[in-house]
């Protein structure tokens, strides 16, 4: 079982640095040039310099994007700028944000959680990993020895008993508050209370984690361990035995999962009734129209049907909609195609559209990997401009295909991950996402 620990954190100062809007940034792997270059102008100490460093000419082994994180963090606690929290604390974390024009707040708070390999324990991944993200990510725990962002995990709660007794611990408190670009208020209350700890523990004690994002930098806390553990360096008490983990209930009605629709190039160029004629034997197709200003009207009708099995299809050779939904023929040739998944993992409409449609049906096994986005306004725009918003500008080859697929739902991580099975990548989104830099978790 994981273990829920407090630990004394390294926040900024805000007397050094004013508004802690100034210095926090989103998660490193949504960071585009552009916004690196925004968040390096905003403050000479925001983390995007400690997360994501920019690469310098005549950048070596010994100097490089790691190299200056580590001396940033290093001079920063030296100058004042963060300081480290007087007493073991866990932090209650808030996010208001705006859903289809009601205002949400999805409730949590980040600890220390003690690591377990996956498949050794109850903490669950759902997603594949990537080994590149993974060797960036233990370079800059190297250097920096400190998880500099949170693990989103996600645990089993229903009558909400651990975040209540937080709310209740914070009760009449002033909140640190950050908004950012995107207008989330990111609201934050360190608790130190020894008694309100203590029971915390005992709640979070027999629950298992899931892992909700963050999967890449989970697998490298372990390797990290691993490595200090392999060169005897590693204490029982050691801070890296555990990772900074956001921890949501996943009763909170503010968790929301959105969709990530694909935008695919390197398969077939067809139309929507080449398209249908390949789909035949496993889908039920109906082509639905002409104009990519019809993704609005196609999600709407799959949001409302909320079926795992059907996909929306733009053939951008002849700019039409197909909608395809899996019958009992595309059910047991998925069956025939994965036969060492479950049942769960295989009616997964991001399962369905890459291994049954993509791989099988279109014979485009290997292709590029495509442009993921998460509206259908992005959606559009991507395939108007022939680039992923808030990617690296425009693609060497065209979008051949859009698919607009339902997002994996919470029963779905929880079944899939007990399974021991990982989805397909970017099988899930999590909006809004954590801040870097509310609080770092440091190994020294």
């Amino acid at each position: 079982m994981p273990k829920i620990e407090a630990f004394p954190g390294l926040r900024y100062d805000l007397g050094h640095v004013g508004s802690l809007s100034n210095v926090v940034a989103p998660p490193y792997d949504v960071i585009d040039p552009e916004m690196q270059d925004a968040l390096y102008e905003r403050h000479p100490a925001n983390v995007v310099r400690l997360i994501l460093n920019r690469a310098e000419q005549g950048d070596n082994e010994e100097t490089n994007v790691y190299s200056r994180a580590a001396r940033f963090l290093k001079n920063w606690e030296q100058e004042g700028m963060l300081f480290r929290e007087s007493d073991p604390a866990v932090y209650v974390y808030h996010q208001v944000f705006d859903d289809c024009g009601h205002s949400v707040e999805r409730r949590g708070f980040m600890a220390r959680c003690g690591l377990e390999r996956f498949g050794e324990g109850t903490i669950y991944p759902h997603e594949e990993t990537m080994s590149g993200p993974k060797a960036d990510r233990l370079k800059l725990t190297r250097a920096c020895q400190a998880n500099l962002s949170q693990i989103f995990g996600l645990y089993p709660d229903e009558n909400s008993e651990a975040q209540d007794l937080l709310e209740a611990a914070i009760a009449g408190d002033a909140p640190l508050e950050a908004t950012d670009d995107l207008g989330v208020i990111h609201r934050m209350w360190p608790v130190t209370d020894l008694q309100v700890l203590t029971q915390l523990a005992a709640i979070m004690g027999p629950k298992p984690m899931f892992i909700a994002d963050g999967h890449h930098r989970y697998e490298t806390a372990c390797n990290y361990r691993d490595e200090l553990q392999a060169e005897g360096q590693l204490s029982p008490g050691d801070p890296a035995n555990g990772v900074l983990m956001m921890c949501v209930g996943m009763n909170d009605p503010g968790l929301i999962v959105q969709p990530t629709h694909r935008l695919f190039r390197g398969v077939p160029d067809l139309t929507a009734e080449e398209l249908c004629e390949k789909l035949q034997t496993c889908f039920t197709t109906r082509i639905a129209g002409e104009g990519i200003d019809l993704a609005e009207p196609i999600w709407d009708e799959i949001e409302k049907e909320n079926h795992q099995g059907t996909i929306g299809l733009f053939t951008t050779q002849d700019e039409r909609w197909t909608v395809a939904r899996i019958n009992e023929a595309g059910r047991a040739r998925m069956s025939e195609l994965v036969p060492d998944h479950s049942s769960d993992w295989r009616d997964l409409g991001v399962s369905i559209l890459h291994r049954l449609i993509i791989d099988e049906l279109l014979d485009a096994a290997g292709h590029p990997k495509p442009g993921y986005v998460h509206s259908v306004e992005k959606f559009m725009r991507g395939i108007e401009e022939n680039s992923e918003p808030g990617g690296a500008g425009e693609v060497a080859e065209p979008y051949r295909l859009g698919a607009l697929v339902m997002p994996a739902s919470l029963e779905h991580i929880r079944t899939i991950s007990e399974h021991g099975e990982r989805m397909p990548a970017k099988s899930t989104y999590f909006y809004p996402k954590l801040l870097a830099g509310m609080v770092i978790h440091s190994h020294r």
